[in-house]
This record gives C-alpha cells, sequence and structure tokens, in this order.
C-alpha cells in the first residue's frame, strides 16, 4: 500500500468516525421506520429501496403515513416538497465550503446532505480541518446506518410495537444532541434559543414545514448581526 492510499484510508476513517453521533440515532430511528413501514404493507426490499433513493427520514415517515391513510401520489410529492425545502437554506450554507470540488463529489455529497450530517459537517468545516472526502465518508456511512436500520425494522415488523423501547424518542434525542455539541458560544446558544422560540410561535401560523424555515432564516439573519456587531 502507497502512502497516498494510506492517507486516502485515514481521511476515510475520520470522516467515519464522525458519524458516530448519526448513526447512534439512525439505527433505531430507523428501526422505528421500518416497523411503521412494515405495518402499512411495505416489504424490506421496498423499504430498503425507499431508503436508498429517497434518503430523507422525515419524508420517508410522512410518506408511509400518507400511503397507508390512501393520499395521492400528488399529495405526497407535493407534502414532501414542502418538507424538504429547508434543504435549500442548508446547501446554500454548505457550499462556500465546497468551492473546486467536482461535479460528481458534489453530486454524492447532496445525496447525502440530511439535517444531521449538515450539523456535522457545517461545524466541521468552520473549524478549517474539514473537505469533500471527509465529509463523504460521513455522509455515506450515516447513509448505511439508515439503511441498515430501515431494513431490520421491516424484517421484524411483525415482532417489535411501533412505541417499543423508546423508538419515537430517538429522533428528538438525536437533534437534542447534535444542536448541544454545536453551542459553543453564547451568540449560537441565543441563535438556538431565538429559532426554536420562532418556530413554536410560527407553526400555527404558517402550513407545512414553512414553520422551521422562516424560523431559521430570521434566526440565522440575527446571528449573523450579532456577529457583525
Amino acid at each position: 500500500m502507497t502512502s497516498s492510499d494510506g492517507e486516502q484510508k485515514g481521511i476515510w476513517r475520520q470522516g467515519a468516525l464522525a458519524a458516530w453521533p448519526i448513526c447512534l440515532g439512525y439505527l433505531p430511528i430507523g428501526l422505528a421506520f421500518g416497523v411503521l413501514a412494515a405495518k402499512a404493507g411495505l416489504s424490506p426490499l421496498a423499504i430498503g429501496l425507499m431508503s436508498v433513493l429517497v434518503f430523507a427520514g422525515s419524508s420517508q415517515f410522512i410518506a408511509v403515513s400518507m400511503l397507508d391513510a390512501g393520499a395521492s401520489a400528488a399529495a405526497i410529492v407535493f407534502t414532501t416538497l414542502m418538507v424538504n425545502l429547508r434543504h435549500l437554506l442548508m446547501s446554500s450554507s454548505l457550499a462556500v465550503h465546497l468551492r473546486g470540488a467536482g461535479r460528481l463529489k458534489l453530486t454524492l455529497f447532496a445525496y447525502g446532505v440530511t439535517d444531521e450530517s449538515y450539523a456535522i459537517n457545517l461545524a466541521r468545516f468552520s473549524r478549517g480541518d474539514w473537505d469533500i472526502e471527509r465529509a463523504l465518508a460521513l455522509n455515506q456511512t450515516a447513509n448505511l446506518a439508515w439503511i441498515v436500520g430501515t431494513v431490520a425494522g421491516g424484517l421484524a415488523g411483525q415482532l417489535v410495537p411501533q412505541h417499543a423501547f423508546g423508538l419515537d424518542y430517538a429522533l428528538n434525542a438525536m437533534f437534542i444532541c447534535l444542536l448541544v455539541m454545536q453551542l459553543g458560544s453564547r451568540r449560537k446558544v441565543l441563535v438556538a434559543v431565538l429559532a426554536g422560540a420562532l418556530a413554536v410561535g410560527f407553526a400555527p401560523l404558517l402550513p407545512g414545514n414553512l414553520h422551521v424555515v422562516a424560523a431559521a432564516i430570521i434566526a440565522a439573519s440575527a446571528g449573523v448581526l450579532l456577529k457583525r456587531g
């Protein structure tokens, strides 16, 4: 093995190891999703294909729930589009760290952007010791954990109750963990509190997932003003 090969393996190892908080959350959440999808009539193969082709936890939960309720394909597509609008904000903030990356790497990276991978990648990019290869390794490791969890849940769908073992709380717990890991200054704490308060306040006023998008834009803008001040 050449030194270049060893260095590349080291880079991918660093990215994979950075994904451990995500994987710890994705496995139980994926299990919960697989159980729910199996009870809605999806086979383990269909569940696995959905996780590979879609790879968006919230959208998959919504799609399965709507399928089970008999919703039309158009309604499911529109609803998941609204839910995923936040990816425009996430992608735009990550783009400044990916200048010069090739189109293939950017495509693979875009496929793996989730709320959780975004949080860790942005924090690592901001520290200055991160690059797209490490970020790709993180994204794909998290993707693998999600696929394994959802398929396992699909296989055990008839054996595991939907709300067993606190699985329905795993998603909230993972987001709390990721948030705490990023609160490195008073400004970030204020932005996080403001975003949460605005999201709660906007929830009854805005349809779909727009309250989250609006809260994120306002809180992020406030954070920029605080930093400049």
